[in-house]
């Protein structure tokens, strides 16, 4: 006879509730039992196929007053976590079908950790992307080997054209789930993360539509040491996990399906193996701002060169917005998981976090139109060293009196204090002077 453990016991406790369905088609294995020996076993079949992430003190420990180790998940190929889940699963999967192929239909980091294993594993792999889908992630996909079919205006479109084409030539029809070798697959960064770094004392994972990651890695932290604190975190906008926990099952906020910003966070993407995982083994799941993931991709690219999108920079957040007091002092990682942020978005992204971050501002003044006002007012900006990002002038439809211009100056600063110092060295100068407010 086996012998569970306490963890083992909380993890069968936590499943045997879950119904079976009969009609999902995906792996048998769905409703097992995730042990530990799963996460191990998974973790030594995709040892050659994913990188071991390094977990590495950050810099802004001391900003934070606690020990901050940073797993950088954002490094594997494919900028994703999710290649751990993906390359098990497709392992697992039986020669013959193998062989016929795999299909899969979304434009998530999900489907690309899909195209580049099946291609490297030499499986057949069709991606099904609505015509909404960047051209940057359609060519993507196509470089990292799959056979990319643009096709409907949704993602309910292709999800249906993909299901059809599985039924019609054999293909298997993947998509993000919780099924066990999924979440052993991803159950393995919770051991690595625990080897990398001794005495933890709480591990913060992305939470909210996509959990499998937070569920797989508590199963192999809490079973490694029950005293170590796994917390997930979410966006505040759609609080989807903390929702599904109070309600006993999933729930899907229609609202963020399609958000473009949050991406991999928003939509439901778990299941009940996921959500009675999470509310047996993560010890805390918090919301966060938009406005403090933001910060927190700064931070990110400022002191740990890290380029990352709203999944891998919300784990983060948890700390910019004061959300987790409790671990002051404390020695604690962080999973950075996904950093597939494209072009267009990290240049908005940046300019809106530094808004934020009161790195930027913008004010008005009005001044008399004379030679030399505006050398005066440039004088006063170089004295105080605000670095002049914008100025323009409007001289014909002024509200004000005749002979002057109204300016409107953005401007960069060092911090929250020395845009105050600017502003009160403006104000002595120009009583009028007023301040956009973010």
């Amino acid at each position: 006879m086996k012998i569970l453990s306490r963890n083992e016991e909380l993890l069968r406790d936590a499943l045997s509730r879950i119904p079976q369905s009969s009609s999902r088609s995906s792996l048998s294995s769905c409703n097992k039992l995730i042990r530990f020996e799963d996460i191990s076993a998974a973790a030594f079949k995709i040892q050659c196929g994913v990188q071991k992430t390094p977990c590495m003190y950050s810099r802004l420990s001391k900003q934070y007053g606690m020990d901050i180790y940073l797993k950088k998940e954002f490094l594997q190929y494919t900028g994703s976590v999710k290649e751990r889940g993906v390359l098990y699963l497709l392992t697992s999967l039986p020669q013959d079908q193998q062989r016929k192929g795999v299909i899969v239909a979304s434009d998530s980091n999900f489907s690309m950790a899909v195209a580049y294993h099946a291609s490297e594993l030499r499986i057949p792999v069709f991606v099904i992307m609505s015509t909404s889908t960047s051209l940057a992630r359609v060519k993507m996909c196509r470089e990292y080997g799959a056979m990319v079919i643009s096709y409907g205006t949704t993602a309910k479109d292709s999800q249906k054209h993909a299901r059809r084409l599985a039924q019609e030539n054999g293909y298997f029809y993947l998509e993000e789930e919780d099924s066990a070798v999924y979440l052993s697959g991803l159950g393995t960064v919770g051991l690595e993360v625990y080897e990398q770094v001794p005495k933890l004392d709480a591990v913060i994972f992305p939470a909210g539509g996509h959990c499998g990651l937070l569920a797989g890695s508590a199963a192999a932290l809490k079973h490694l040491n029950p005293h170590i604190s796994v917390i997930g975190v979410e966006s505040e906008s759609f609080p989807v996990l903390q929702q599904s926990l109070k309600a006993g099952h999933p729930i899907e906020d229609q609202a963020c399906s399609n958000h473009h910003f949050y991406g991999d966070v928003s939509g439901l993407r778990f299941g009940s193996n996921s959500l009675q995982l999470t509310g047996k083994l993560v010890d805390k799941v918090v919301a966060v701002r938009e406005e403090d993931i933001l910060i927190s991709m700064l931070r990110l690219l400022e002191y740990e060169r890290a380029t990352v999108d709203a999944e891998g920079a919300i784990g983060l957040a948890a700390l910019v917005a004061g959300k987790l007091p409790e671990l002051k002092g404390k020695r604690v990682a962080i999973v950075i998981c996904s950093g597939n942020l494209e072009l267009h978005l990290l240049q908005q992204c940046i300019v809106r976090a530094l808004t934020l971050d009161n790195r930027v501002c913008r004010f008005f003044l009005v001044l008399s139109d004379c030679p030399g006002d505006i050398s005066k007012l440039l004088e006063i900006l170089a004295r105080e060293e605000a670095r002049v990002l914008d100025i323009k002038q409007e001289r014909t439809f002024v509200t004000s009196e005749l002979f002057t211009v109204e300016v409107t100056c953005t401007v960069e600063t060092r911090d929250k204090i020395h845009t105050a110092q600017l502003r009160n060295a403006l104000l002595e100068r120009y009583p009028t002077a007023a301040w956009t407010e973010r």
